[in-house]
Parts: C-alpha cells; structure tokens; sequence
C-alpha cells in the first residue's frame, strides 16, 4: 500500500483565491478573507497580488492552472476583466465593471459584481427599517462604485433618483443608461438635490483621508434622510458627522466593503460567512 497518488489520480489542493489590483497592498481582503478562513476552519489561502495591466489577461490564463478559484478585482482592472472573461452576469454587464471572478471547472471564467448587492446588504442590516420608496435618492458621484449604486437602488424600487457629478457628462451618460427614474443635478446644484431625499449617498472619494473634502451644502437635508457614504476611511466621515448632528441616520462604508465580500467567498469555499460586528472588527484593528 502506498499514500502516492497514481499518475491517474486528480491531485487536490487547498483551494487559493486573492485580490488583484494596482497599487493592492493596502487592501483589506486579504485580512477578511483570512478571518473567515479561519472562523470556518476551511483550508485555503487569499492573496493580495499587483497586477499590471498589460500582465492581466496572462496573469487569468495562468492562475486557475496553479490552483486559484477566483479573485477579487480592483482598480484598475474592473473594466478590462469584462473583455477577458467567458460569462458575464446581467448585472457586472449593467454596471461595466466587474469585482468577482470564479475560476469555473470547465475552464471558462465568469465575471460579477458584487458592490451593489454590498451596498443594499449594509443599509439593510445596520438600518433595518430603511424603505427604498420612502422619498427620492440622490447620489453625489458617477464613477464605477456610483453606477453600481444605482442600478441596485433603482432595483430595490427607488422611484426617483437624483445624480450629480463633478463633471455633468458622466451623470447624463448614466441617465442615458438607466432610464427616466433618473434626474440630473448641475455640480453646483448639489446641495438643492439633497432636498426632499430620502437617501443619500457619497459615492466619491471626496472625504476619504488625504482627499479633498466633500462640500456638498446639507441645509436641505431632511432629519428623516439615511446618509450614507462609501468612504470607510475615515470610518464616521465628514458628511456622515454633519448628516448625524442635523438628526439623520447614517451608515458607514465599512459595512458594504464585508458584505461584497460575502458573495465570493461562498462560491469560491463552499461556506456562506457571516457579516457581524466580529467581522467589523478585524478590519478596524
């Protein structure tokens, strides 16, 4: 009797999967990742890897050969991965980007993205009574993160959703593709689209550490509004202290970053992990 696999026999390894991106080291997958791995005493390995854009199409050949089940996408690769993948879902097409990558058996790759279920998961838990059509949303921003909150709004039933942009050509493009539900704001009229909203949401940079502020007016922002922001850095933004001090309720970024997470992992290591404050906790070490 031997241990030794015949040449015939499939040699199984631990199922690896990580994050691609360009800069990547200061992602936090790799530590979330990692404490679901071992919450769930699963054998696997996450890994946060550069990838330079010319490198990428060699770099999705060659990782499911060496044992890979997927990746996370990051800047700047969301769009590219797109044209290199075999299956696109509805929804990674709708928003032009994708963050998901499964590695499937057949050798074909499938592209999703996972941001906005993320977005909608961390409203839904840490606001439990928000009502997507209590009021008008309006989203201040039109970058990748902005499209995938608002095709996941207007599928959660917003009836009316309010979009401005730095540069108006962006939001009109989004308004283009997603339909009449939408209203386009002038940048310099940011602060009037606040009026009425029942949801808002920063889906700009603006306010993150070593950023530029975000100078949005909130006269018009109602006390009953939720405020939420894509910012987890600065944990309680700006936007999300002035929205708190004004009587609203706010959510923090940090929670939809855990719960786009969430997707992946299961498909890649069989095990749905839970999101709770344990979690939070990790990443805020």
């Amino acid at each position: 009797m031997t241990d030794e696999p015949s040449s015939s026999t499939e040699i199984r390894h631990a199922p690896l999967a990580g994050v691609i991106g360009l800069p990547i080291a200061h992602s936090r997958s790799p530590r979330l990742h990692g404490h679901w791995l071992k919450r769930y005493g699963i054998e696997g390995s996450y890994l946060a890897m550069p990838v330079r854009p010319e490198h990428l199409a060699d770099v999705l050949r060659v990782l499911p050969r060496a044992g890979f089940v997927g990746l996370n996408v990051t800047i700047p690769h969301k769009e590219a991965v797109l044209t290199l993948a075999d299956v696109v879902t509805d929804r990674a097409a709708l928003i032009g980007a994708a963050n998901t990558l499964i590695f499937r058996p057949d050798g074909k790759i499938h592209a999703d993205n996972t941001d906005g279920y993320g977005f909608i998961a961390n409203l839904r838990q840490n606001a439990p009574d928000w009502d997507p059509q209590a009021g008008p949303a309006a989203v201040i921003g039109a970058g990748g993160a902005a499209r995938a909150v608002v095709a996941s709004l207007l599928d959660s039933g917003v009836r009316e959703l309010r979009i401005t942009n730095r540069t108006r050509i962006r939001s009109e493009q989004i308004k283009a593709e997603f339909g009449a539900r939408l209203v386009v704001y002038d940048w310099a009229q940011a602060g009037n689209m606040l009026e009425g909203a029942a949801t808002v949401v920063n889906a700009t940079s603006l306010g993150m550490t070593g950023k530029q502020a975000l100078r949005v007016p909130l006269d018009a922002l109602s006390s009953d509004a939720l405020v939420t922001d894509l910012v987890y850095t600065p944990l309680m933004t700006p936007l999300l202290i002035e929205a708190r001090q004004r009587g609203c309720r706010v959510v923090d970024g940090l929670g939809m970053l855990l719960h786009q997470a969430a997707p992946g992992f299961e498909r890649w290591f069989g095990q749905r992990p839970e999101v709770d404050e344990e979690t939070r906790q990790v990443l805020l070490e």
